[in-house]
């Protein structure tokens, strides 16, 4: 096992150890990597998993789960992908890692024939609801990527099945099991930011998020092109901002109240049905507000989350914290008044003047939230997956997360479309 994955896994479980009572209430998702006593499956029963959908994100899940594998019992027992060349590549990765798995084009023979543990589901989204709900139905556990569903009655549907079921629910929003997060949140929830007055998220790319056809060959285009066409996704809100919503959820511990939005297709005319800049407001009960936005052709700022308090910012992707306590700048303007009157010259001080209209930022270089950064928190995300079935149980809170960043996502794409303010129907609310 990689010797940095191995020291984020030692990371995570002493928080479950050692960790306050306040950060486990916070995110009581840690305790899959405590040592309590299994009551579902035991170390010694090998888990069995399968993936369903072997795309970009699929496979990249496949290589995680071989990371630490062997060490946790588990195997992958199938795959199932209706498109040829995808189902290859993942049966080699398998290969590469001494598994045959059993390869399925339709993912209820997944569930008939195989009859894994769970399912890791990685198929484009507008799939995501019936193979889950089939799938808790026949008493799997679910790994579910995000965002959960195309829509707002599938995503409520899904949801509902998993309490029917009492099957397990993991949405994929790694960052929950990502230590600078968990770490950061920590600070947040216990006031080092003072009062959160605004988070900034954005998401900014510089390409056309197309995926080349086998032969250019157009009949593959919307299997292959699925995020950019409606029917199927919601574009960057579902494939990028939900991830984001999700860390306002968190950092806030509540949910929004509204959301305003708008958002065009300014660059990529290219016959493509989601928009390629996004701007959304999220605001919450206490007034807090969450400000997002999101292109794909122009990458300056990259991505990124910035909880804003009164005492000082936090910027989750850099790993940094930032203090407000800054005396060090000082606004020009009244630089030049305290120099003028300590000087004696009265005939011209600058109020009003263009040299008040700067603000200056704050010239605090932060400090890391935690030293060691580098490690994959997709990876852990699985392994305490692994944990929970062999537990029997994950924590509802962790499900609720998935649950509302989805929701949420889409009443935003439906603030875009309508032009209208809009709040949660209460019929969506859990």
């Amino acid at each position: 096992m990689n010797k940095i994955y191995q020291s984020r896994r030692d990371f995570l479980r002493n928080l479950a150890i050692t960790g306050s009572v306040a950060t486990l209430a916070a995110s009581p998702w840690l305790g899959a990597f405590s040592n309590t006593p299994f009551k579902g499956k035991g170390p010694n029963d090998k888990v069995r998993l399968s993936v369903i959908g072997t795309g970009i994100r699929g496979r990249q899940l496949l290589r995680l789960l071989f990371t630490f594998a062997s060490e946790a019992n588990v195997t992958v027992s199938s795959l199932c992908d209706n498109f040829a060349p995808h189902l290859e590549e993942a049966l080699e990765i398998c290969h590469l890692n001494g598994v045959k798995p059993k390869t399925y084009t339709d993912y209820r023979d997944v569930i008939e024939k195989d009859k894994p543990d769970a399912v890791l589901i990685a198929t484009p989204l507008h799939e995501h609801a019936r193979a889950t709900i089939d799938c808790f139905s026949a008493g799997i556990h679910v790994f579910c990527e995000k965002s959960m569903a195309r829509t707002l009655d599938d995503t409520r549907a899904m949801y509902d099945a998993h309490i029917a079921s009492n099957r397990i629910l993991v949405v994929g929003h790694q960052r929950l099991f990502n230590p600078v997060y968990l770490e950061g949140m920590q600070r947040i929830h216990n006031g080092e930011l003072g009062t959160i007055g605004q988070i900034r998220a954005y998401w900014h790319r510089n390409n056309d998020w197309r995926r080349p056809l086998p032969n250019n060959d157009m009949k593959f285009e919307r299997q292959i092109n699925w995020r950019l066409y409606k029917e199927y996704s919601a574009g960057l809100l579902t494939e990028l901002m939900s991830h984001q919503i999700q860390v306002a959820n968190w950092a806030l511990q509540q949910s929004p109240v509204s959301v305003m939005g708008t958002a065009s297709i300014r660059f990529w005319r290219d016959g493509r049905e989601v928009h390629d800049n996004v701007a959304l407001i999220y605001s919450y009960a206490d007034g807090t507000k969450c400000i997002y936005d999101s292109m794909i052709s122009n990458k300056k700022y990259g991505l990124e989350e910035q909880i804003m308090g009164h005492l000082g910012t936090i910027e989750f992707e850099t790993n940094r914290q930032y203090s407000e306590k800054d005396e060090s700048i000082k606004a020009p303007g009244i630089q030049q008044m305290i120099s003028d009157i300590e000087n004696k010259v009265f005939d011209k001080l600058p109020i009003g003047g263009a040299s008040w209209v700067p603000e200056i930022a704050v010239g605090d270089q932060g400090k890391k939230i935690i030293e060691n950064d580098q490690f994959s928190d997709t990876a852990l995300q699985l392994e305490a997956l692994v944990n929970f079935i062999r537990k029997g149980s994950a924590p509802e809170k962790l499900t609720k997360e998935g649950y509302n960043a989805s929701i949420w996502t889409l009443l935003g794409e439906n603030a875009i479309d309508t032009g209208q303010e809009l709040k949660m129907p209460e019929k969506y609310i859990i």
